[in-house]
């Protein structure tokens, strides 16, 4: 028997949506979504689960959906996903879940992230909402630090347990992550909010604007609290540090993304903390948050260039992302790396001295290396340039746990549960892995809540 062919979602035309940062991907309809649920096997072992990382019932949620009952397969899908709105739209299926189905072998997976996304948005437009209500509640206190993806994960597992949770954001906005670095256009931020939203449900308490480490030492916490979660990502950006980094027009995609996602720079002249915009922009990586810099840049109104020492086939950015940024007249310059920024006599950027590279035998990364070509330096015209080279952990906050062990790139020490070498306290997400995915951000959060409930019970 032939395999249906995989129905793919909506998209905006890449010559409008290129210009504002409305969402791109409009998911499926109705119809669509049931067409593309009975595509699945429904295996009895579905490889899919073990590709998840939160082990979400995936048959179980896309068999309802094909029944139509969008409800039911709602209930299921929260049982093992607190931010289901967000997942489905921001993860990297490709190699997870669909990664892992068995359609690979003879055609297309399931488009399990778009259901996923389908069911959620079918929830909160028709105002549905799980049993919030925990069967008891639990004399214990536990503190989180960090709103991000797994600090809002462990809130919602220990709250849901009966626990009391007080959660501290050095922003003033919730969500880490979801809200100053994934742009609106591919996570509307309403989203985000409609998903904590059900957090403060549940009896969480969310302080924000609060930098733990300088507004509140993590002593008092941990003489407050029985238990403390360090969920607070890896936000310090990370540079090249060569010549002219110090002059005005270069940026961290860090410091880019979050004027524009957190504190809405788009809107300039309305905007407090505006960035510049010249007419040459050039971003320089290849991941989710190069592309993510690069799209913003040019809905902002620039010519932009992605500069990558590798390869296109070496990004580690998902295909979707590369796909759309070509779609939407990106430029991509590989084999390329910096070696200089020029300024000029006011100290501008100008442009950036590079060098051609070449590819050698895989790296520690599993990569094929890249090699500078000598003699082949050239100039790229840019008045911006935008570093998306990865973060580093935030120093100034761990330094002030007393016996934290940290490993030699300065991340939390923690085993597969989040426990670290301080007995109260528990991490996950990228301040113990490194920069990584939501999803993965969200199963450490998982197993740390269940870490914490096993000590306290």
């Amino acid at each position: 028997m032939a395999v249906k062919q995989r129905i793919e979602t909506i998209e905006r035309n890449p010559n409008e949506r290129n210009k504002d940062f409305n969402e791109v991907n409009l998911g499926y309809t109705e119809e669509l979504a049931v067409e593309e649920a009975k595509r699945c096997l429904q295996c009895p072992n579905p490889t899919c689960v073990q590709g998840c990382p939160v082990g979400i019932d995936i048959p179980g949620f896309i068999k309802k959906i094909a029944e139509k009952d969008f409800e039911g397969s709602y209930k299921v899908l929260k049982k093992y996903n607190s931010l289901p709105a967000i997942c489905g739209r921001v993860c990297p299926q490709e190699i997870q879940c669909e990664g892992s189905c068995v359609l690979n072998k003879v055609g297309q997976p399931i488009s399990i992230g778009a259901l996923e996304r389908f069911i959620a948005d079918w929830a909160i437009n028709n105002n549905i909402e799980e049993n919030i209500i925990p069967e008891k509640r639990i004399n214990k206190k536990i503190a989180i630090i960090g709103a991000g993806p797994a600090g809002l994960t462990t809130a919602s597992e220990l709250s849901k347990a009966g626990f009391s949770v007080d959660m501290y954001e050095v922003f003033h906005d919730v969500g880490g992550v979801l809200i100053y670095g994934i742009p609106e256009f591919r996570l509307p931020k309403s989203i985000v909010k409609k998903e904590v939203q059900l957090l403060k449900k549940l009896g969480v308490n969310i302080f924000t604007n609060i930098p733990v480490g300088l507004a509140i030492h993590p002593k008092e916490l941990l003489e407050k609290y029985d238990a403390l979660f360090i969920g607070v990502g890896a936000g310090t950006p990370k540079f090249m540090d060569i010549e002219g980094t110090e002059l005005n027009g270069v940026y961290s995609a860090n410091e880019f993304l979050t004027r524009i996602n957190l504190m809405k720079a788009y809107k300039f002249p309305q905007s407090d903390t505006p960035v510049k915009i010249g007419k040459k922009i050039v971003v320089i990586g290849g991941g989710n948050t190069a592309m993510d810099a690069a799209r913003s840049a040019l809905r902002l109104g620039a010519d932009v260039t992605i500069v990558y020492r590798r390869s296109e086939n070496e990004m580690p950015a998902r295909k979707e992302e590369i796909k759309h940024a070509k779609e939407e007249s990106i430029k991509f310059q590989t084999l390329t790396q910096p070696v200089r920024y020029i300024g000029d006599e006011n100290g501008n950027l100008i442009g950036i001295e590079c060098i051609k590279m070449e590819l050698g035998e895989p790296d520690e990364s599993g990569r094929r290396k890249p090699i500078p070509i000598p003699n082949s330096n050239f100039i790229i015209e840019a008045s911006v340039a935008i570093e998306a080279i990865g973060t580093n952990p935030n120093k100034l906050l761990l330094s002030q746990f007393d016996g934290l062990e940290l490993n030699k790139w300065g991340y939390i020490k923690a085993d597969e549960f989040g426990r670290t070498s301080i007995k109260k306290v528990f991490a996950g997400g990228d301040i113990v892995t490194g920069s990584a995915t939501v999803i993965l951000a969200m199963g450490a959060g998982k197993k740390a809540a269940s870490a914490i409930k096993q000590a306290l019970y």
